[in-house]
C-alpha cells in the first residue's frame, strides 16, 4: 500500500479525488455542467409517450396472452422513472429548480418513492461511496455474496418493504433508525411523505368514485411486474467496485444500447455520473470520451456484469 493511502478494516482511503477532478479540463466542465429546460423537456415528454403508449398496450390486451409482454414492456417503462426521479433530485433534469422538484415529485410516486427522502439519502450515498460503515446504499442492500442474498434481492420484495415504510410512516415523522439523513433534512421528508400521501388518496378516490381499473392494469400490475428488472440494472452499478475512495474504480460505468441510455437518461455511465455529479444528464456521454481512458469497471452490457455478479456468489 503507498504511503498516501489510509486503510481501515473495509475502506480504503486513496486521496486520489481531488487529482481525479482534474481530468475534465476547468472550461469543458463549467460547459458540462449546464442545466437545460428544454432538454430536460424533451427527455420528459418522450419518456410520457412511452408510458402513454405502454398503458394503451396493456388495456387494449387484456384477456389475452399478449398482455403479459405489454406488462413486462410497461413495466419498463414505469420502472426507467427512477432515473428521471435521480437526475431531479440532483437538479440536472431542469434547469429550474421548480420543474425539477416537480419531476421528481411525480416520477417518485409513479414508483413508490418519498423523493424528498431519496434527494438525501442519495446525497449521503455519492459522499460516502463504497464504505460499508456510511455507505446507505450498502447499509440498507449489501451487495449479493451468496445466491439467496441475490435472489431476494432481485425479487424486490426488500424494497417494497422499505417503500412501504417511506410512504405510510415517514409522513408521521417516523425515522425507523435511519442515522444518515441529516436532521435538518427531516421536515423536507415529512412533507414530500405528506403530500405523496394526499396524491395517492386522490388517485384512489378517483378510482373508486369512476369504478375503473384503469390505475390497476397500466400502473401498479406493471410496476411490480418490472420491479426484478430495475433490482437488477441497479446491482450492477458497484458490486464487486472496491470498498474505496477511488472514483475510477468503485463505480461501475455500463454502456449498454441507446434505448437503454435513453430510457435511463444516461445513468449507465455512472461512473462518470460519480465523479462529477453536478454534470447534466445529456453530458454525461461528452464526459465518458474524456472519463473513459481511467476507469477501471467499464463493461458492455448489463448482461456481461451479470455473468459477473453470478460468477462471484458463493
Amino acid at each position: 500500500m503507498g504511503t498516501a493511502e489510509v486503510a481501515s478494516s473495509s475502506f480504503v482511503v486513496t486521496g486520489a479525488r481531488a487529482r481525479q477532478m482534474r481530468v475534465v479540463p476547468a472550461p469543458v466542465l463549467k460547459r458540462l455542467y449546464a442545466r437545460s429546460d428544454v432538454a430536460g423537456a424533451l427527455q420528459t415528454a418522450a419518456h410520457l409517450v412511452l408510458l402513454v403508449a405502454g398503458g394503451w398496450l396493456v388495456w387494449a390486451t387484456r384477456g389475452t396472452w399478449w398482455v403479459l409482454p405489454a406488462l413486462v414492456m410497461q413495466g419498463l417503462f414505469i420502472n426507467a422513472l427512477f432515473a428521471a426521479m435521480h437526475e431531479s433530485v440532483h437538479y440536472g433534469s431542469f434547469k429550474t429548480r421548480w420543474m425539477a422538484d416537480l419531476l421528481a415529485f411525480f416520477s417518485g410516486a409513479a414508483i413508490l418513492n418519498n423523493a424528498g427522502y431519496y434527494r438525501h439519502y442519495h446525497m449521503a450515498h455519492h459522499r460516502y461511496t463504497q464504505d460499508p460503515a456510511r455507505d446507505p446504499e450498502l447499509l440498507s442492500a449489501p451487495a449479493p455474496t451468496r445466491w439467496g442474498q441475490y435472489l431476494w434481492r432481485v425479487s424486490s420484495i426488500p424494497f417494497l418493504v422499505l417503500r412501504l415504510r417511506d410512504v405510510f410512516l415517514f409522513p408521521f415523522g417516523y425515522r425507523g433508525g435511519i442515522t444518515y439523513i441529516h436532521e435538518q433534512a427531516w421536515p423536507e421528508v415529512r412533507r414530500w411523505g405528506r403530500w405523496l400521501l394526499v396524491f395517492y388518496a386522490l388517485l384512489l378516490a378517483g378510482s373508486l368514485a369512476l369504478h375503473t381499473t384503469l390505475l390497476l392494469w397500466v400502473w401498479l400490475l406493471p410496476l411490480l411486474v418490472g420491479l426484478p428488472f430495475l433490482r437488477l440494472y441497479l446491482v450492477c452499478e458497484h458490486t464487486l467496485c472496491p470498498h474505496s475512495d477511488d472514483g475510477f474504480a468503485n463505480t461501475r460505468t455500463t454502456l449498454s444500447n441507446p434505448l437503454v441510455r435513453f430510457l435511463m437518461w444516461n445513468l449507465p455511465y455512472h461512473a462518470e455520473h460519480h465523479l462529477f455529479p453536478n454534470i447534466a444528464f445529456h453530458h454525461l456521454p461528452e464526459a465518458h470520451t474524456y472519463l473513459r481512458p481511467h476507469l477501471k469497471h467499464v463493461a458492455k452490457g448489463y448482461i456481461q456484469v451479470q455473468a459477473e455478479i453470478l460468477r462471484s456468489l458463493a
